[in-house]
């Protein structure tokens, strides 16, 4: 399959827009995208939102038409991810699975929460540096289960496919192998970084454990089930917007000729950001 981006706006302003778009048609990064990229269903597409070592907090807008990726916005302002010593950024290619929507009218039983109202987020491990946009294919290692504002937000550990240690890396212990420390940043790192603004410490259930493949494949079973319920109209949506081009079933598919209203590519230059954003906070007992 054929992805792109059609950039809208300066990237690092209010009005930056990243639609996806499938043979120059633009899709939802949320709903169209198909979550299995093979028919044994051991490789899945994840979508890119923020490319490692990067600050921009961007993420798959659930409400707004066909779920373009944006910054994300508080008190008026773009939200950037602060420099928690030692770690740079994200440390990840992280961003999300299509057609998988954590529900929150349901309390897992394990964690005791309920999920946060989002797509379940990707933590992509491969060495080389992704786009926003990019639709990676990928084979799960791993999952953990960060607990925010009393909701759960699973983390899938997942590596490109064509990443040359990916034949080496089939479950959550040949992460540790093969790249020592990186799970043990990973926790450190979701459990510090919104400290400097001010928040308390993250919590994990499962004391922090990273669960094996089989665990996260089950994880994202049950996501991909509860999008099945929300696209058909089965679950309570919110604010989320539906729209999308390619399931039949959904009552609120568009056509071609409803997708004149999203401008031309524009691809500009990002606009300058404050210096601010490099500093970097040293977060007392941190390192581990």
């Amino acid at each position: 399959m054929s992805y792109t981006v059609r950039k809208i706006g300066q990237p690092n302003t209010l009005e930056y827009r990243a639609f996806v778009e499938k043979d120059g048609v633009p899709v939802s990064p949320f709903h169209d995208i198909p979550l299995y990229a093979n028919e044994q269903q051991t490789i899945l597409n994840m979508v890119v939102e923020i490319p490692r070592w990067t600050n921009a907090k961007q993420e798959i807008s659930k409400e707004e038409f066909l779920n373009p990726i944006k910054q994300d916005v508080k008190k008026g302002k773009l939200r950037f991810v602060r420099n928690c010593f030692p770690h740079k950024g994200y440390l990840w290619n992280y961003g999300a699975f299509p057609r998988t929507w954590e529900d929150p009218n349901v309390v897992h039983p394990e964690t005791k929460a309920k999920g946060d109202n989002d797509p379940l987020d990707v933590c992509e491990i491969g060495e080389l540096v992704g786009y926003c946009g990019q639709v990676k294919q990928v084979k799960v290692l791993g999952v953990m289960a960060l607990l925010d504002e009393e909701e759960t937000d699973w983390k899938i550990i997942v590596i490109d496919i064509n990443d040359p240690l990916a034949p080496k890396l089939n479950d959550v212990e040949d992460v540790e192998r093969h790249l020592p420390g990186l799970l043990r940043a990973t926790n450190e790192w979701f459990r510090i970084y919104k400290i400097p603004d001010g928040k308390p410490e993250n919590q994990f259930a499962f004391s922090g454990e990273c669960k094996n493949k089989k665990y996260a494949m089950e994880v994202i079973h049950e996501c991909s089930d509860a999008w099945e319920r929300l696209i058909s109209g089965k679950a309570q949506r919110g604010e989320i917007s539906l729209a999308n081009v390619t399931n039949e079933q959904s009552p609120e598919r568009v056509d071609q000729s409803q997708l004149g209203s999203i401008p031309a590519d524009e691809n500009l230059l990002p606009a300058p950001i404050d210096g601010s954003v490099d500093k970097w906070f040293f977060i007392s007992g941190a390192a581990v």
